[in-house]
């Protein structure tokens, strides 16, 4: 069976357990649309990125309540 030749210390492995936390996302307001949004993505809103619109997006169409 494996053992350790020497004890791993404290500082060691509290340094490991720090680089493990996770952090909280980091969000950005989309200038055109004041949504919030990841940083450097195109707006999954509005299609614009760098004040340029990169997509068209489609505007959902209501459904008719005829049935």
């Amino acid at each position: 069976m494996n053992v350790p030749k020497k004890k791993r210390t404290a500082r060691r492995n509290n340094h490991r357990r720090a680089m493990q936390k996770l952090t909280p996302v980091q969000l950005t307001k989309c200038p055109s649309c004041n949504k919030l949004i990841l940083p450097h993505n195109v707006c999954k809103y509005c299609g614009h990125y760098n004040n340029e619109s990169i997509i068209a997006i489609k505007e959902k169409s209501e459904k008719s309540a005829t049935a």
